[in-house]
Parts: structure tokens; sequence; C-alpha cells
């Protein structure tokens, strides 16, 4: 009777296969969380052309090199102790003075320079960040408004956590250091990311479900029961 199996190592398989569909099921479910759309790539979501092969490092050199000259600025702005309008004036000062004497010695040799791209700011470039900056500033202000007149208290408890933390984090470095950090980060993290897109997204979904279990446990015990504004109506 080969056949025959032994229910109590069916029993333990049944459990043990549950087991493992409920811990595929979890892992699945703190996966979830994707920092982009799976629809479209990185190079898309960034907008595509010469940007973002930069940031891709697609165009190796150049991403390169804007690294060099971020170190570069950094250590003359934080080492070198001279004043920031200073140093613009140096440099520029320097490039405008190289450029010229390209332009003669190439008039001497009968040589034609290759021609500079033309800097031009479009009306449609100029409208659409106007009509996005006036969006976000009318927001601000929105916000503004409420805090001041008192009328979100949790908003209000929100943003002197959010500046606290920003006082912090400049009281350790300065302006142009963080200026570099951000520098840095945004010409290799997005290549990174590109790179191993999969594994941050799983990781992403654990930290993501993670977090999300400690900020309701906080939004519960401390921000749902402070009150939307200290002033209470009265009855007229």
């Amino acid at each position: 009777m080969d056949n025959v199996q032994d229910p109590c190592n069916l029993e333990a398989n049944g459990d043990a296969r549950r087991v493992q569909v409920s811990d595929d099921s979890l892992w699945t479910s703190t996966s979830t969380c994707r920092l982009s759309d799976n629809q479209r790539s990185v190079y898309q979501m960034m907008g595509g052309g010469r940007a973002a092969d930069v940031f891709l490092w697609k165009q190796r050199r150049l991403s390169f090199g804007i690294i060099v000259v971020a170190t570069v600025a950094w250590i003359l702005f934080e080492w070198s102790g001279l004043p920031f309008l200073s140093i613009c004036s140096d440099v520029l000062l320097i490039l405008v003075v190289i450029q010229f004497l390209r332009a003669k010695y190439a008039a001497l040799q009968n040589r034609q320079l290759e021609p500079l791209p033309e800097l031009e700011l479009s009306e449609e470039m100029v409208n659409n960040a106007a009509a996005s900056f006036r969006v976000k500033v009318n927001y601000m202000l929105l916000m503004a408004h409420d805090i001041t007149v008192g009328k979100d208290f949790r908003l209000f408890f929100k943003l002197v956590a959010g500046l606290w933390i920003l006082s912090t984090i400049g009281s350790l470095f300065s302006f142009f250091t963080l200026l570099y950090i951000g520098a840095i980060v945004s010409i290799t993290v997005p290549a990174l990311y590109n790179k191993y897109k999969k594994y941050v997204d799983r990781y992403a979904g654990l930290v993501h479900s993670k977090f999300s279990t400690h900020y309701r446990v906080v939004d519960e015990n401390v921000i749902s029961r402070l009150p939307r504004s200290l002033s209470k109506d009265k009855d007229t």
C-alpha cells in the first residue's frame, strides 16, 4: 500500500504550505512600494535628453567632470577662505580671458572656431516656469496664513518639527557643504537606482511598511489628538 500517506504528514505539509504562502504574501505586500513607475524607465521619468544622459552616466566624461568641478568648487569655497563673490568673479574673469585669447589666436591662424551654443530662454519656458512658481508661492502663502491665524495646529506642529530638523542639519554642515552633498547625490543616486532598481524597490517596500506602522502609532497617539485649531468658535 504505497499510495497510502500518513494524515499527520499531510497536515504538516499543508501547514508548511500555508506558512510559506503567508510569508510570500507578506513579502509581496511589503515590497509593493516602488520608487518609480514600472510602466516607464528611469530615463523616461527624468525627461530624456542630454540631462538624463548625464544623470544616468550615459555620458561618463561629462558626469565625471561635474563631480570634479563640484569637488574643486567645494574645496575653494570651504578651505580657501576667500569670499564667495571674489571666487565667482575670478573664475568668470579667467574663463572670459581664455575664451577671448582663444578666439584671437584662431583668427591669427585663419582657423574657424566651433560655434558656441546660443543660450536663449523661450517665452513658453518662461511662462511655464512663472506659472509653476506662482502656484507654489500661493500654496505656501495659504499655509502661512492658516498657521498664522491658528486654523491648523497640526500643520503648525509639523512645520515646527521640520524647521527644527533643518536647523539641526544646518548646524552640522555649512551651506556650501550641503550644496556639494546635494550635487553628488543628484549625480550618483539616479544612476545607482537605475542599475539596482529591483533591489532598491524591494527594500524600500520593507522600510515603507515599517515606517508606516510607526507613523500610524505616532499619528494615533500624538498627532490625531492635537486640535485643529486652538481657538474654538463661539456661538453667536
